[in-house]
């Protein structure tokens, strides 16, 4: 089962894949992963024990499209940490936007686009565990704004994350609907060209791109 958001305004054949997937992960309509773990049981994250996280960090993600940067917020603690964690471990190092939709979002994380023999199955990875919803009513899908993919919500009611797939908001009034029912835990506070960039370029029916989008390093760099 693909982790995804459901509902978008975009391209009409992506439309329809991502309705047609709403009940996956956080990503292109796919084919469901064998005995997938039920999204609605979240266990917390493994604790970071390296240096202390800043409250708000940032970090520099650097794409084959350009680079933006990111903030953290600090109002969603357990997002922060593991999205912080995981890029320490250059575990997003390597990984592609699977699914891009211009006018909704653009969306990455999952490990196994890594490999290419799985391409069937991207957007149901993740590195099996889940992160309890952090829904804070004040944090919106702005523009640029970072949240986790998760589940849909019949196999899901708590609404929690997936441990490792995020999207970023390109259009405010296409993901308007996703209020209250993601976790926004950050936003782009540089490089909102290249979000729109990497939202314009040519996808299958799915949303992954004809020509690979790889996100080259994620680093903290405050």
């Amino acid at each position: 089962m693909s982790i995804m958001l459901s509902g978008c305004h975009g391209r009409s054949g992506e439309k329809k894949a991502a309705d047609k997937a709403a009940e996956g992960d956080s990503a292109a309509a796919v084919t469901p992963a064998p005995k997938p773990e039920p999204a609605d049981t979240a266990t917390k994250a493994p604790e970071v024990k390296d240096e202390p996280i800043a409250e708000e960090p940032v970090l520099e993600m650097v794409t084959s499209m350009g680079s933006m940067r990111i903030k953290l917020y600090k109002e969603t603690p357990q997002h922060r940490d593991n999205f912080v964690k995981l890029a320490r471990k250059g575990y997003y190092n390597g990984l592609l936007f699977h699914r891009v939709i211009k006018g909704f979002m653009i969306q990455a994380g999952d490990p196994l686009t890594r490999d290419t023999t799985k391409v069937e199955m991207y957007g149901s990875g993740g590195p099996n565990y889940t992160i309890p919803a952090e829904i804070v009513p004040s944090l919106h899908h702005k523009k640029g704004a970072l949240a986790a993919a998760r589940k849909g919500d019949s196999v899901n009611p708590t609404k929690a994350s997936s441990g490792s797939q995020f999207y970023i908001v390109q259009d405010e009034k296409g993901c308007a609907h996703l209020d209250g029912e993601y976790t926004v835990f950050g936003e782009v506070i540089d490089g909102l060209r290249v979000v729109d960039n990497i939202a314009g370029v040519e996808t299958n029916a799915r949303g992954l791109p004809y020509y690979p989008i790889k996100i080259i390093s994620l680093k903290e760099v405050k």
